[in-house]
């Protein structure tokens, strides 16, 4: 495999086989994010990715290859002939694949049509992580993530019609404390309307280099507590309805951790919240990371 840059991936593809398919993100302008800052985005030549495909499995001879994650960050702004052309080489050189993910930026996802997506499903393309950030149209335009919550709602919304598992993630703190309160209860609004098979909360932290970092340094910024995460996150938890949607917030990042299944288990969430909040046990922020 010939990797380019830094490669990230979600935490549950830590075992899987990682294909760059592009390199970088397209977009590139949230103002939190300082992954991809090192590329300059494109589209690797499919010749490049089928001969990484072909060294992976004469590396992995003995070894079942059970994931693989296609990365960059926008590997759905593939043109969706090329992606069955890469999804159909994963499984020529791996037939025993359980799992084919990708990063899913919600314009890729709106610009597949209905009919694309569930080729792409049909072909193996099995779960999609979306980054929400907020639910709030005020905090994403402030971070500048470049879609509105209804065009998340929509992304989302084709991605569960295709049958394909989707994985969800908000970040604690985004809209600071201005914008705590409908942080919260704006991204509970559009979790329940799509109603992912996995929501996962990151908490802000802080990049140098970074967009938002100039403007917490410039004063322009009051970033919540580890107090007010948790009450941040307790009014999401309140304010959900998502029926079988797995929730974590077990990130490195995160103050504390928390797992349950909504909307079955959010009174043990809350009570977790609660406990945390009177006994102030929160992870310090020397062992926060992302």
């Amino acid at each position: 495999m010939r990797y380019e840059g830094t490669v990230y991936r979600p935490p549950s593809e830590a075992s899987s086989l990682i294909i760059q398919l592009t390199i970088g993100c397209a977009r590139n302008t949230c103002t939190f994010c300082a992954m991809y800052k090192d590329k300059t985005f494109r589209v690797r030549d499919l010749q490049e990715v089928v001969e990484d495909l072909e060294m992976a499995r004469k590396y992995y001879q003995r070894i079942k290859v059970r994931r693989i994650f296609l990365a960059d960050g926008d590997a759905l702004i593939v043109k969706t002939a090329d992606l069955l052309y890469i999804l159909a080489k994963c499984k020529e050189y791996f037939p025993e694949v359980e799992r084919i993910s990708v990063y899913g930026a919600p314009k890729d996802i709106i610009h597949k049509t209905p009919e694309e997506l569930k080729q792409l499903k049909q072909a193996g393309l099995d779960m999609v992580y979306m980054g929400l950030e907020s639910g709030d149209d005020e905090v994403l335009k402030e971070v500048k993530k470049g879609v509105t919550s209804a065009e998340m709602i929509e992304a989302g919304q084709k991605v569960r019609a295709a049958g394909m598992v989707l994985s969800m993630t908000i970040i604690s703190g985004l809209g600071g404390r201005k914008l705590m309160k409908e942080h919260a209860l704006n991204s509970a609004r559009v979790i329940s309307a799509i109603k992912p098979e996995y929501v996962g909360f990151l908490t802000l932290l802080l990049e140098p280099g970074t967009p938002m970092y100039e403007q917490y340094r410039a004063g322009e910024l009051d970033l919540l507590s580890p107090e007010e995460v948790l009450d941040e996150t307790e009014l999401f938890i309140e304010n959900v309805d998502t029926e079988g949607t797995v929730f974590r917030a077990n990130h490195a990042s995160n103050y504390i951790p928390l797992a349950g299944t909504l909307n079955a288990e959010k009174q043990k969430i809350l009570e977790q919240i609660k406990r945390s909040k009177e006994q102030s046990s929160y992870r310090p922020e020397t062992f926060r990371a992302l």
